[in-house]
């Protein structure tokens, strides 16, 4: 049996109620929920066997993993749950202490590029699990990701708020993978069959998801406290569910910079998962 990592995120929503409502997530997988950091973890020390896993997570372990083909959880442009709240415009950051969620390194770590290289800001980080207001009180800027961040700017705050996604997207032309599905090249083989099984169904439940948007979003609890029209909004606009040889070099030039300031040992060659 497959176990599965399930993020816990509005974004990953429509793959994993598409598994559900055509009944591709019966008794050969086991699911586990969390939100990235969790996993991650848990996929690296093989508690579970494949997920949408933190994109460079991959790079930290990649002699571990195969990278799922064509698919992934991606922007082109905004991306509307990977924020930057500040009390300051971005560039006066410099020397400057901003707070981090601990909920995804991809995240992090894309913020750190930006700050460094695309605004030329030397800056502190400090790991935190205050929420906007608290974390404001004591530093200038928090990053927030996914539902927390959704949900912080519904409150529209006074603040400037920077959509990472959208500041790559400008800076390199390239989408920005947030993360990408990966399989434990042990698992791989260990349930080999099961394994293509498993990536044959995640990509009709991919075609079945994009086709019944609005069905998924009747009954999706995401919509509940999101509202249904910005939930479409967001999985037609915001989210890109592609692996494209686009997406592809945006990811190598993520890991390139990665490297360039140390926050990796080396960027890696990005091994799939090929079907036999």
């Amino acid at each position: 049996m497959l176990r599965i990592g399930r993020i816990q995120y509005a974004n990953c929503t429509p793959i994993f109620q598409a598994l559900g409502e055509l009944n591709l997530s019966g008794d050969d997988y086991q699911f586990v929920g969390g939100v990235p950091a969790y996993l991650n973890g848990r996929l690296a020390d093989g508690q579970i066997d494949v997920c949408p896993s933190s994109s460079i997570e991959y790079a930290y372990h990649s002699e571990r993993y195969l990278i799922i083909p064509d698919l992934s959880i991606s922007s082109c442009g905004p991306v509307e749950s990977v924020l930057l709240f500040s009390a300051v415009p971005i560039e006066k950051l410099d020397g400057k202490t901003v707070q981090l969620s601990s909920e995804s390194a991809t995240s992090v770590n894309l913020l750190k590029i930006l700050l460094k290289l695309r605004f030329g800001c030397e800056c502190a980080f400090r790991v935190t699990s205050l929420n906007l207001e608290s974390a404001l009180e004591q530093t200038p800027a928090l990053l927030l990701i996914g539902d927390p961040a959704l949900r912080a700017v519904l409150s529209k705050p006074q603040l400037y708020v920077y959509d990472l996604g959208e500041i790559w997207y400008q800076w390199t032309g390239k989408p920005f993978v947030f993360a990408l599905w990966l399989a434990s090249r042990e698992a791989a083989l260990r349930e080999c069959a099961g394994m293509f099984d498993f990536v044959r169904h995640l990509r009709l439940a991919k075609q079945y998801a994009l086709q019944h948007l609005e069905q998924i979003a009747d009954t999706s609890p995401d919509a509940v406290w999101m509202g249904r029209e910005r939930l479409l909004s967001y999985w037609r606009h915001s989210i890109s569910y592609d692996l494209t040889e686009d997406h592809l070099d945006g990811l190598r030039r993520f890991f390139r910079h990665a490297a360039e300031l140390g926050l990796i040992d080396a960027a890696p060659e990005l091994a799939m998962l090929k079907e036999g």
